[in-house]
């Protein structure tokens, strides 16, 4: 199982492949975001294009892996509050929590069920896919 995120996402999937092929249940796990994909913020055209990238990525891997068994999936998550975060201005964190259906601040724990499922055997028939882990903020 591999749990990746944007930057070497590419790259670690390559080197663990021998792994992931001799594995059971071969698992690549990629961080993507509701930004990008899914909707736009203005000033963030850098990130929502590379999470666009991202997305791209896992949809191509997942038909190259699928012959060894291999799934290939990203988590979605919107703006989760963490260290990583505070530089948001606090007008876009009340923008997320006003604007989510679950109204109220994103936790990392609230991220932690989706990528447990992701890598786990339940997801062992989902490639291809980004699931959005955002409260209801975006809705495909």
């Amino acid at each position: 199982t591999l749990a990746v995120n944007l930057k070497s996402c590419f790259r670690l999937t390559q080197a663990a492949l021998p792994a992931l092929r001799r594995s059971v249940a071969g698992r690549v796990l990629v961080t993507s975001s509701v930004t990008g994909p899914r909707t736009a913020i203005p000033g963030l055209s850098h990130y929502a294009a590379s999470k666009a990238g991202v997305n791209g990525f896992i949809r191509a891997a997942a038909l190259e892996l699928a012959g060894d068994g291999i799934t290939v999936n990203a988590i979605a998550p919107g703006l989760v509050e963490v260290e990583a975060t505070e530089y948001v201005p606090a007008a876009r964190h009340r923008l997320y929590r006003e604007q989510r259906a679950l109204q109220r601040g994103q936790q990392p724990a609230d991220v932690c069920g989706a990528v447990l499922f992701a890598l786990s055997d339940l997801s062992r028939f989902i490639t291809g896919q980004t699931l959005p882990v955002n409260g209801g903020f975006v809705m495909p």
